[in-house]
């Protein structure tokens, strides 16, 4: 089967679901976008606390690194979203967007003109519709729904206070004048319901008649005439389609799934294009290369009362906690566990923060953290905002059904083992702090053998892993290894797009989901001035 489009989105994650939107807000341009996951009807989903439950499973590709060499060989699991509205879907929904010095980076060193603060700030407040703060830098009527944890968990108040006695002051607001603080988390929620970009973008224009969507379609490579791309081939229910762009194609599979497509349709470095038997379009060595990520490091506390959310494991509790929520749009349903955090400096000198904190009301939230069998637990988390670590992602083979070779190489390069060990190391004291000490019986991981430098180096290569940001693996830029250019074009072929974090350029020192939006509402802007 074949049809014709003007635009093809490829991936219903979170930049594809806000260009379905805009780009179809033009009622002559038709638009097909296509997702390889499922619908987001699964009711974890909207759920702000369903985050918990959706770090695997269904909802997810099952990835895992190959071995990591500086992370003691270890194959960590590898979370990326299948599912429309993609990581916005599934993510902990911690709104945070780094600070002015990250995007001024773009464009005064890394050859991103038009990228810098001032020019992205502008759809920041586009794409942001805020219930609680209104200054000038926050946007109230965007699509992205953003709102305040109403009644953030005892063991949260008493974290944000610990971090104030350690010396980390309060800050009401992450995204405003200043980024260096503790406080509790806004959230990407509207009325205690998950505000993904599936349900803020695409569910209010889904009817529109010149927008398709389609779920469940394995995009297995773009297609080609006379070096420009003349449409896509995909595979739903077992069946071979092909749908032709007579404006482009524009790639938002995410940092992992948009270089796999890339390659398997010819465009990358050429030798291991070949290596697989895939004739090249374009030689382009970036594609999969430049992989960054924020490497997360746990501690586990167990507490004296059940005064985190874990006190809600016991049916009882949980059936009481369902029917709150089911009745009143209250109670521990609406938390998204990761209720607090903190930005804060591994070394003073540094002008802004280079650590993020998150804190989960809770213990074993996430595969692979420690819980506590029989009683309340709670975990801090920290990463190195800015890793100089740098992976790929190739491919394992020609086979589009092939899981791809994912090597973050976390904590390759020492700057990023130091600062994480100084992530851990203040960890510990923020939670030795006087209001945290009178709510923890022991600290449950690491135990009290883990003492000095040499043990918190084994420890962050023993126990860290991924937050959920890869990135880099198509970026922006003017250098030999940028794979599009400040438009986001594909360089050396014609017709092509790529919208989605593997475009940035470097990592940016927050969470990267509100970043994501953002480049998407400046795409569409881009794509929609060309036509």
């Amino acid at each position: 089967m074949s049809a014709g489009y003007d635009f093809i989105i490829v991936g219903g994650g979170t930049a594809g679901c806000v260009l379905a939107n805009r780009l179809s807000q033009n009622p002559s341009a038709r638009v097909l976008l296509l997702e390889a996951g499922k619908a987001d009807n699964h009711p974890f989903i909207h759920m702000p606390i369903g985050f918990a439950k959706m770090t695997g499973g269904p909802y997810t590709w099952g990835f895992h690194t190959v071995p990591q060499v500086h992370a003691q060989n270890r194959r960590i699991p590898y979370v990326q979203a299948r599912v429309l509205g993609g990581g916005s879907s599934i993510n902990a929904e911690v709104f945070t967007r780094g600070v002015a010095q990250d995007y001024d980076r773009w464009a005064n060193e890394e050859g991103c003109a038009g990228w810098s603060a001032k020019d992205v700030q502008p759809y920041f407040l586009l794409s942001e519709g805020n219930e609680f703060f209104a200054t000038k830098y926050h946007g109230t009527d965007g699509p992205l729904g953003v709102s305040s944890i109403a009644a953030p968990m005892p063991v949260t108040r008493a974290f944000v206070q610990a971090c104030q006695q350690y010396g980390i002051p309060y800050n009401p607001d992450f995204n405003g004048a200043l980024q260096a603080g503790a406080g509790v988390y806004q959230t990407t929620t509207r009325n205690a319901r998950r505000c993904s970009t599936a349900v803020g973008y695409l569910r209010p224009v889904i009817k529109r008649p010149n927008l398709q969507v389609e779920t469940n379609c394995l995009t297995t490579r773009v297609l080609f005439s006379n070096n420009r791309t003349s449409g896509v081939e995909y595979i739903q229910k077992g069946k071979k389609h092909v749908a032709y762009a007579d404006a482009e194609v524009i790639i938002t599979a995410g940092a992992i799934g948009s270089p796999k497509i890339m390659m398997l349709s010819g465009i990358g470095p050429s030798a291991h294009l070949k290596d697989h038997g895939i004739p090249v379009v374009a030689d382009l060595p970036g594609v999969g290369s430049n992989l960054s990520d924020h490497y997360g490091i746990d501690i586990v506390y167990e507490l004296k009362n059940p005064i985190s959310l874990d006190r809600y494991n016991k049916a009882h509790m949980m059936m009481w906690a369902g029917l709150q929520y089911l009745l009143f749009k209250s109670g521990p349903v609406t938390s998204n566990v990761v209720e607090g955090g903190a930005f804060w400096h591994s070394d003073r000198q540094e002008s802004v923060p280079d650590l993020q904190f998150h804190f989960l009301a809770g213990a074993g939230v996430e595969a692979g953290v420690p819980n506590i069998p029989s009683g309340s637990g709670c975990t801090l988390n920290s990463y190195v905002l800015r890793p100089k670590s740098r992976g790929t992602v190739r491919l394992n083979s020609a086979n589009p059904e092939d899981r791809v070779l994912v090597d973050p190489n976390f904590l390759a390069e020492p700057e990023d083992v130091r600062c994480s060990v100084e992530g851990v190391r203040i960890s510990r004291e923020i939670m030795s702090q006087p209001n945290m000490q009178k709510h923890v019986k022991r600290a449950h991981f690491p135990d009290n053998t883990v003492k000095t430098r040499e043990d918190l180096v084994r420890y962050a290569r023993q126990y860290g892993r991924t937050s959920y940001h890869p990135n880099g693996t198509c970026k922006m830029g003017t250098d030999e290894m940028a794979v599009v250019d400040p438009s986001l074009k594909v360089r050396g072929v014609d017709g092509l797009r790529i919208c989605d974090s593997s475009v940035l350029p470097s990592l940016i020192g927050s969470n990267t989901n509100a970043v994501t939006v953002m480049i998407s509402e400046k795409a569409s802007d881009i794509i929609s001035s060309s036509y």
